[in-house]
């Protein structure tokens, strides 16, 4: 049941930066788990960002970006209490999904930054971020920034990052599980590629491979993944997400 809740809340977590397993059970389990909005909660490789579900309309940007760009917070939508009794002739059917009270954002900086500065976007006003008591003024504008530090992270794997003429794939969950790859190199199969634990929770696996474009996904728990280290992805036939990659 909390897998089939997993996949459904996916539908409302679309539109985060890339890069950061987004689509992780853990990931998920953390967006849950949020009671109020607050402060912003480093989580993994993410920021998270939350407002009050009050609010019309919140976005972020950030100084990095010169602050060009906004990035709007999502409503978090939980599963209501299962409703086992019958559903009576010509009554509305239950939505399945209900307000958390909380709107989020999460958020990846680029590798190399030691913090982040931002400011939020309010109902069309901007402003700190009143959650967050960590503030900064510009000695030279007089604007006052929120600003989270960043604890120091190993560089993003990738599928190109591994030995030359191989893509190397690495999927991050629970420790002590099975998660395979597979693609248009092996025809489809779920079970011929297994990823190895190393760290507990990291998979990696390393497939030489001749130059061409492939298209791949990994395969855990009965569902099918798209590689969260690569932003490039197709539909496939059957209407799924499914990752491409071009070795040279």
């Amino acid at each position: 049941m909390k897998t089939i809740i997993a996949a459904l809340l996916l539908v409302f977590f679309a539109g985060f930066s890339p890069a950061a397993d987004f689509e992780s059970h853990e990931f998920i389990d953390r967006l849950l788990s949020l009671s109020a909005p607050g402060a912003p909660e480093i989580f993994e490789d993410a920021v998270i960002f939350t407002a009050p579900s009050s609010f019309r309309r919140v976005g972020v940007a950030f100084a990095y970006e010169n602050f060009s760009k906004i990035y709007w917070f999502r409503q978090l939508m939980i599963p209501q209490d299962r409703l086992d009794a019958p559903i009576p002739p010509g009554k509305k059917v239950p939505d399945p999904f209900k307000d958390s009270g909380i709107l989020f954002y999460a958020h990846q900086a680029p590798e190399g930054i030691s913090e982040l500065e931002y400011r939020l976007i309010i109902n069309g006003l901007w402003t700190i971020d009143t959650a967050n008591p960590q503030i900064r003024r510009d000695g030279v504008t007089g604007l006052a920034y929120s600003v989270v530090s960043l604890p120091l992270r190993s560089p993003a794997p990738g599928p190109l990052k591994g030995p030359p003429g191989s893509l190397s794939f690495s999927f991050r969950g629970p420790p002590g599980e099975t998660v395979t790859v597979a693609g248009t190199f092996n025809g489809w199969d779920p079970f011929m590629y297994e990823l190895a634990e190393g760290p507990a929770g990291v998979y990696t696996f390393n497939l030489s491979l001749p130059p061409g474009t492939y298209q791949y996904a990994f395969f855990h728990r009965g569902e099918r993944f798209p590689d969260p280290y690569n932003s490039r992805r197709i539909y496939a036939k059957d209407g799924r997400a499914v990752s491409e990659i071009e070795l040279r």
